[in-house]
């Protein structure tokens, strides 16, 4: 394995850098409350970053993504690219391809997905029929629901989709992130007939009804209600999976670099602040809890990494996508803690840059999964591949 990184890649990354320093300022995170900071995507579409991404490859977008975690950036990169870019362009026909890739590239198109990178949350129940038409129930986040028995759906196809596997989706969705800036949103609809299957459908937002939701961290998310709504399939059987592997991976890749933020704070906090003449950064305690979390986050950094390497090497990565899954929501969660802990009394001020790392790392946690259920997953995959 070699993870270093090719020009292009350097390149995004650099030109990512410079430009998350220069627009994600404290001031104006502020300013932007729960929303994201369209000044900021705009200026990372002109930069051709979001279009770039299908060149780098994963890995490409794990580095663009960790330059995000540094600065808490408030845009929909992550969602826009794995839910949108990447899925399309690998799973999606021709057509589609030519008709929803350009606007994505570009930026003008936003994609995020009506699911959480754990998988936890059941939208709709799916039966297709000549048209490919579903209908369903949707599940809470915590606790899936029960299936309704024999849904039925219409048998023509909603008007003003192409031709081909198209629908109509009926359930909600407690919240989706970056819902509340997306054009599309990706819904995985569970297959009722083989379990743990999933289909993946496109849908226009403004055919859905919608309704702001506040999360954790400021992530313009919102809650999503298809009644009857019309969508168009995305990619065969293998899709759900690899796009959700491609979403932990990402994801896990932002969680690094958040807490590679979280600690750069904590490292120039202590190494500032004195106590009895010295820095606080000179007692053994410190330099411990620091170093605690230096380790922690190289193995989120190192784990996200691997994934997205082999996915771009088109080998098997699944494993390694709950793998860094794993290591951003357990270590995730301790680092965030520990960068807000190390700043005494000053990180339990709500207004203060690291109190946003702290809620992003949780907010990821979350996100990704609770660790007993991720390593669960991990589990029986490989006592799947193991008997096969």
């Amino acid at each position: 394995m070699d993870f270093t990184p090719t020009d292009e890649q350097t390149a995004a990354r650099e030109l990512a850098a410079e430009i998350f320093g220069d627009l994600s300022t404290p001031d104006r995170l502020a300013a932007a409350g729960t929303g994201s900071d369209a000044e900021l995507w705009k200026a990372l579409c002109a930069a051709g970053l979001p279009g770039a991404v299908e060149d780098v490859g994963l890995l490409g977008l794990v580095l663009l993504l960790e330059e995000q975690g540094r600065v808490t950036a408030q845009v929909p990169l992550a969602a826009s690219c794995v839910y949108g870019l990447l899925a399309v362009a690998v799973h999606g026909t021709e057509e589609q391809r030519g008709r929803l890739l350009p606007g994505l590239r570009d930026g003008t198109a936003v994609a995020t997905g009506a699911f959480p990178a754990g998988g936890g949350v059941v939208v709709a129940s799916a039966q297709e029929g000549a048209t490919g038409s579903l209908e369903g129930q949707a599940g809470s986040l915590d606790a899936p629901m029960g299936l309704p028995e024999g849904p039925t759906g219409s048998t023509e196809a909603p008007t003003g989709l192409p031709e081909g596997p198209t629908g109509s989706l009926t359930g909600a969705v407690p919240w989706v992130p970056w819902l509340r800036d997306a054009t599309h949103v990706l819904v995985a609809v569970p297959d009722r007939i083989r379990r743990g299957g999933h289909s993946l459908w496109m849908v226009r937002v403004a055919d859905a009804a919608t309704e702001p939701v506040e999360l954790t961290a400021p992530w313009a998310a919102g809650r999503l209600v298809l009644d009857g709504t019309p969508g168009e399939r995305i990619g065969g059987d293998g899709a759900y999976a690899d796009v959700l592997a491609s979403a932990r991976t990402a994801f896990a890749g932002l969680q690094a670099g958040v807490c590679a933020g979280s600690l750069a704070r904590a490292v120039a906090h202590t190494n500032e602040r004195e106590q009895f003449g010295r820095p606080l950064a000179a007692k053994q305690g410190v330099q411990l809890r620091a170093a605690d979390a230096y380790m922690d986050t190289e193995a989120i950094r190192v784990t996200a990494y691997e994934a997205a390497w082999r996915r771009d090497a088109s080998l098997a990565y699944g494993e390694h996508a709950l793998t860094a899954a794993w290591w951003a929501s357990e270590a995730g969660k301790r680092v965030v803690h520990a960068g807000q802990h190390l700043h005494g009394g000053m990180g339990a001020d709500l207004d203060h840059p690291v109190h946003r790392h702290f809620l992003w790392g949780r907010q990821l946690d979350a996100y990704l999964g609770c660790g007993s259920e991720v390593l669960a997953e991990l589990g029986d995959l490989i006592a799947e591949e193991e008997s096969v």
